[in-house]
Order: structure tokens, then C-alpha cells, then sequence
């Protein structure tokens, strides 16, 4: 999710999960994880380690006139851990709008309901006393003869709720003709994990999700004329759609050119969907997260598609559905292809993982398995750096598991480095500084929290500086520092080794180690772990015949590279650069010198992606 900015003002890796404790700070309960070998010290999954899944089989029919979400879940779920699991919790997002529920934000009263009604519940086949659930707002608990390990348990739910009408929170209505966003519309089951065994944390709204690796099969049942767009592949696109467009969509699927599947002139014929009362569209997905889906009978749909994967030649297609007043999201198309490429080729430079990635026109900036929902935007930069941030989700925390709600920054602080690197090969006059003044500004002050605070412990500005800018600055400087052949090796270890599981942050950190092959942790404790600020003055100058050297201080102890931009006398320009690999020593001073061709006439330290909380001493003009 992308928070707008309106809003805001080597050594070697042997030994046991201690030595590696004692180089950064790991809290007693995490340490237990690597104690009992379901997590290694060298950055990968342990002997023991493990993660429950599911079956999910949906069937819901949405009414875009009464907005009424009414359906089935057939969970066939699996206890893969070493526990006996005696009670089983459910997540129920769509109690944020419950009468009486805790939120975090306000919503509007119209769209306060009596949230998700759970009409039945079998386990195991048994019938449960529905009038008896253990209901806490978005957590429902259920209790259950012992499900021991490796042992599968079934569940079975009949539910309905209203989905909201204004009030959007990642989810809902969003205009008056009936188009929808339809997220966390079904009884989930809860992760329970290595660590803190069932995910109880209650949804209030700012802070995001956690859920397991789970294969869907969904129907979706809408009025004729509504087209779905979802997670997952439409397994029978010839039933629900005519036969013309059935074949657009799979022409888009192997063509580089993009495809109007609908335009403006099908619109108005409404000759697009199988001519039914009802239409159920059918998806499938598989190892995926969570499933969204989206619907409208007045959205226009751009495709295309390209190799992801020059190995196989796996295509992707890319989709953009949208309302035909929202011109801003007629480019969005080449913003959301070249973002797709970008991943597969430059960074992170892995093969896009999905069949498809849908930009949906919504009333929001959040991200979904193969799904996007996004609002419109004032400026083409803005639509540029929305559609690729969004997308980058698609490998942090979807592909990787993420506990987003503890660990904001393990996804966030990776889309906005993603962003800042592609939107400059959408675009390369884009220069995008997102988050870079504002950490500028509040660094050091009392928002300012070490970036590993539980995400849950924060809001506001600290919830925005730690899973934002800091964490990007973060990933940053060690691109910067390792290179980026280096640098790719060291995150394609962390995704091969945590990719369609669970990883902690410690995971990542030595993860990354391993890839380097260098211990990296006087790094990742001053910037993730500890307090401090950004701040380089420019100490002294001295000119020893043409040679200038100039003394740089850290006066703050956050890293940063040392960027020397050098003005001569006829305004022309030049720079000297050094990576963070100078201030591993623990000093805070470096010298940089640089013989120059003609007259000087000032030195600035500046970056773009550079804070500095006190930038008048970064100045030095020469007399």
C-alpha cells in the first residue's frame, strides 16, 4: 500500500542462533525459533521448519444493487506444525464495519453494519451451534476435538455480509453504477506459526496482513453484464463471455501489442458476457496468500502480455480495467507492462511469479495477488510511481510471505525502493524522492522509532517513516555498497530460501549475509535497530597544490554515502561519491579528495536519495 504524500507531513556464517543473537539484537521469543531448528543462523528455513496450509473452494454471489456478499467456504486445512491444535481461529475482515468494533480510523455511520454472519459451520462434518461462536470483532475462535500433527481437519461455512458502501478501506464499493473491489470477503483461517502460534492480533485498519500459502478455488456469481477480474486464472472464460471477446482475452495472452478486450463502442452494444440472468465466473490459484476480485458492467480493459522468463518463455499478461472518465488510467497499461519487465529483468531481476497482474480503478492504493487496486490520480508522475509500487508488492510480501502486520517495513521499504528504481526507466526525467524530505525532517525527533518496532506499536508518522523511506534508504545503501551483480546475488538467496513461506527479519538479514558472503550486521543494527539521525557536514577543506581534500564528518550515526558535489566557476558540475562501506570502521570522519581541471567555487554534500537532517552545514564555498 502507498500512503500519499498529502497524508504526510565476509565473515564466515558458522555457529549457533546466539553468535548471531549477540550481533544483533534478537528478542527471547524469536530466539526460541532458531533454538528449536525451524530457523538457521546462515539465513535459511531450518530442519524442523514448517507452515500450515489450505484448500480453499468459495462460492459467492455479489449484488451490486444491495451490495450483498453471500457465500460457502470448503476449507480442507492442514496442520503441518508440531503441535495439536485444539481450537482453530478465523479471520473476519469485514468486521472493521461491525457495530461496535475497534478501528483504528473512522468510518462513516452508513456503512456501520452487523458484519460477517456466519449462518453455519461444520467440522469435521459436525454441525456447530452457530449462536455459540466465540466472536471477538475480527477474530473468531472455534474450538475442535484435537487436530494433531500432520493431521488434515475440514471446515465448512455459510456466511453473508453487506459490503460498504463509502468508507473504503482497501475494500468496497467504489461508484454509484455498481463497480466494486471486493477484498478479505471470506472466513479465512488465521496463520499459527513457529513463533507466536495463532496470529490473534485483531484488524483495526492501518496495519496490513499475514496469511499462509493456500490454493483457491473460487466462483464468483454476478449480474449479466458485470465482468470479474481476480486472482488466479479464469478457468472458463468461453462460458461467461461471448465468444468475440473470449478470443481477445486469449490473444492478449500471447501478444506483446496491447489488445482492447473492451472499449467504448462494447460498452454501449453490452454484447460482452454469456446472456444469463447470472453469470458465475470460475478462477483457480494456486500457493497464493489471499484471492481479491473486482467487478463492473461499465470498465474499459486493456491487455497485453510479454516473456517473464526467457528460460521457459512463461508469458505474463498484464490487465487494466478502468472507468472511461478517469483519463489518467488510459497509460496506465505501458506503466504496468514496464513495470512487469522491469522486475523480470532489471530489478529485482526475477521472473515475474504470476500468469497476470490486474490494475483495478479503484478508491484506494493496495496491493493483492495478482490483483492492484488503485485510485485515480492527479499527475502522469503520480500514476507512474503508484502503478509500479504497487505491482513491485507482487514480490514483497505475496511471493514471500511476509508478516506484514508485525513488519511493515519487509514489504513496504521494498516497494518504495522499487518504485524509486523503476519509475526512473518508465520515465527517466522522473526523478521520484518519495519519503526522502520527510524522514529528513523527523529523524531524531520523537516519531522517529527504530525501524524493527513492531509495525502494530506505531502510527502516523513512525508507522510511515519505519515501513517507507527508512527501510528503503536501507536497501539502498547496500545495493549501493555490494554493486549490483553482488547485490542480486545476496536477495536472490533470500528468495530462494524464504520464497513461498514465512520469513523473520533476522531471516532476511542473514540471509543476506550468506548471499555477500560478508557479515553485513554492523550495518543492519545501526540503521534497523538503533536510533540515531542522518547528518554529514562538510568539517574542513584544504587545498594542497591542485588537490583538494575534504574532511567529511558523520555528525549523526545513521550510514549514509558521502555524495561531494563540486560547482567550478562556470556552473558546471561535477561529483565524488562514496558508499556507506567508509563509516564500517565506527569513525566519523572520512576524507575525500579530487584534483580538479578548473577554478572551484563551492562543494555541497546532496543526494537525491541522501538525507540530512541538518543540511546548512553541508556547504562550503570557496573564496
Amino acid at each position: 500500500m502507498k500512503i500519499a504524500k498529502y497524508l504526510l507531513f565476509v565473515a564466515t556464517l558458522s555457529g549457533s542462533a546466539r553468535s548471531f543473537a549477540q550481533q544483533l539484537p534478537m528478542p527471547r521469543n524469536i530466539e526460541v525459533a532458531y533454538q528449536k531448528g525451524t530457523r538457521q543462523a546462515d539465513g535459511s528455513p531450518g530442519k524442523n521448519y514448517w507452515q500450515n496450509t489450505a484448500d480453499y473452494t468459495i462460492k459467492v454471489q455479489y449484488d451490486p444493487a444491495s451490495r450483498r456478499v453471500a457465500g460457502t467456504v470448503e476449507i480442507d486445512y492442514t496442520n503441518n506444525s508440531s503441535d495439536t491444535l485444539k481450537q482453530i481461529v478465523f479471520k473476519l475482515y469485514p468486521n472493521l464495519y461491525q457495530k461496535g468494533a475497534p478501528r483504528a480510523n473512522g468510518i462513516d455511520p452508513k456503512d456501520v453494519s452487523e458484519g460477517v454472519q456466519i449462518e453455519r459451520l461444520n467440522v469435521n462434518q459436525e454441525p456447530q451451534d452457530v449462536q455459540k461462536l466465540r466472536m471477538e470483532n475480527t477474530n473468531m475462535t472455534v474450538r475442535i476435538k484435537p487436530l494433531a500433527p500432520k493431521q488434515k481437519g475440514r471446515f465448512s461455512l455459510a456466511y453473508h455480509y453487506q459490503l460498504n458502501a463509502g468508507s473504503h478501506n482497501r475494500t468496497g464499493q467504489v461508484d454509484e453504477a455498481g463497480a466494486a473491489f471486493l477484498a478479505y470477503f471470506f472466513p479465512r483461517i488465521a496463520v499459527y506459526d513457529d513463533v507466536d502460534g495463532w496470529n490473534r492480533i485483531p484488524y483495526l485498519g492501518p496495519q496490513e496482513f499475514y496469511n499462509d500459502f493456500c490454493n483457491f478455488n473460487v466462483e464468483i456469481t454476478v449480474p449479466q453484464h458485470f465482468v470479474v477480474w481476480a486472482t488466479g486464472d479464469l478457468k472458463n472464460a468461453s462460458e461467461v463471455f461471448t465468444k468475440k471477446y473470449a478470443k481477445r482475452l486469449q490473444d492478449a495472452e500471447k501478444k506483446d501489442a496491447i489488445v482492447a478486450i473492451i472499449d467504448s463502442t462494447d460498452l454501449k452494444r453490452r454484447d460482452i458476457t454469456a446472456k444469463n440472468t447470472q453469470n458465475t465466473w470460475k478462477f483457480e490459484a494456486k500457493n497464493v496468500v489471499d484471492f481479491a476480485f473486482a467487478t463492473s458492467d461499465h470498465y474499459l480493459w486493456n491487455a497485453t502480455s510479454l516473456v517473464v522468463d526467457p528460460a521457459t518463455k512463461r508469458r505474463t499478461r498484464v490487465d487494466v480495467a478502468f472507468n472511461p472518465a478517469h483519463k489518467d488510467f488510459e497509460e496506465v497499461i505501458h506503466f504496468a507492462r514496464k513495470t512487469v519487465e522491469a522486475m523480470s529483468y532489471t530489478f529485482p531481476k526475477w521472473p515475474f511469479p504470476y500468469s497476470h497482474e490486474t490494475i483495478f480503478d479503484g478508491l484506494d492504493q493496495m496491493e493483492y495477488p495478482m490483483m492492484v487496486n488503485d485510485n485515480p490520480v492527479a499527475t502522469r508522475e503520480d500514476a507512474i510511481t503508484l502503478t509500479d509500487h504497487e505491482i513491485f508488492h507482487t514480490m514483497f510480501p505475496f511471493y514471500m510471505g511476509t508478516n506484514e502486520t508485525k513488519y511493515g517495513w519487509m514489504d513496504e521499504g521494498w516497494a518504495t525502493i522499487g518504485e524509486w528504481i523503476i519509475s526512473s526507466i518508465i520515465e527517466p526525467k522522473l526523478v521520484d524522492d518519495y519519503g526522502v524530505q520527510p524522514y529528513s525532517m523527523m529523524a531524531g525527533t520523537e516519531v522517529d522509532l527504530p525501524i524493527t518496532t513492531l509495525s502494530t506499536q506505531q502510527t502516523g508518522a513512525a508507522f510511515y517513516l519505519n515501513s517507507y523511506p527508512k527501510p528503503a534508504f536501507g536497501y539502498l545503501y547496500v545495493k549501493e555498497m555490494l554493486g549490483n551483480e553482488l547485490f542480486t546475488k545476496a536477495l536472490h538467496t533470500y528468495i530462494r530460501n524464504w520464497n513461498g513461506k514465512h520469513p523473520l527479519p533476522w531471516d532476511f538479514f542473514n540471509s543476506m549475509n550468506a548471499g555477500a558472503g560478508r557479515n553485513l550486521n554492523w550495518f543492519w543494527k545501526r540503521w534497523f535497530f538503533d536510533d540515531g539521525i542522518p547528518d554529514l557536514a562538510i568539517a574542513h577543506v584544504q587545498k594542497n597544490g591542485t588537490q583538494y581534500q575534504v574532511t567529511v564528518e558523520a555528525k549523526g550515526t545513521k550510514p549514509v554515502p558521502v555524495e561531494l558535489n563540486i560547482t567550478y566557476a562556470d556552473n558546471t558540475t561535477s561529483k565524488v561519491k562514496r558508499d556507506i562501506s567508509v563509516w564500517e570502521k565506527g569513525n566519523t570522519t572520512v576524507q575525500v579528495e579530487f584534483t580538479p581541471t578548473k577554478a572551484v567555487k563551492k562543494l555541497e554534500l546532496k543526494g537525491t536519495y541522501i538525507p540530512d537532517t541538518n543540511p546548512r552545514d553541508n556547504v562550503y564555498e570557496v573564496k
